[in-house]
């Protein structure tokens, strides 16, 4: 479903085996990377690769752990988005509150 590893001291969550973040999967993924946000300066990358469709209940967790992030000093951002997938972000105006980044190299090296 979702896995979480280290790069350059910065966690990069990765979706496996899954191409929709919809409903059937939005509540486990929502605990486990909110309970990153528990420490103070957490940052985190969500890297979807692979993913071609978010719903709403999609969208909602990525609210989430923003304000998390926000309240904890932490700092979220997403990268290898797909391009159908990055015009709901422009439909929903969520391209001016999350950074998104092509490459997820570009992505950590933005931390920097």
């Amino acid at each position: 479903m979702i896995e979480v590893n280290e790069k350059q001291g910065i966690l990069v969550a990765s979706f496996t085996g899954e191409d929709r973040f919809n409903g059937l999967i939005t509540e486990p993924v929502k605990e486990k990377l909110l309970a990153y946000y528990s420490k103070p300066n957490t940052r985190l990358v969500i890297d979807l690769a692979g993913i071609k469709f978010i719903d709403s209940s999609g969208f909602s967790v990525f609210l989430s752990l923003m304000k998390a992030a926000n309240n904890n000093y932490g700092e979220l951002k997403i990268c290898n988005v797909n391009p159908e997938v990055k015009e709901l972000f422009k439909v929903l105006q969520l391209h001016n509150v999350f950074e998104i980044y092509d490459h997820c190299k570009d992505c950590l090296d933005s931390f920097q």
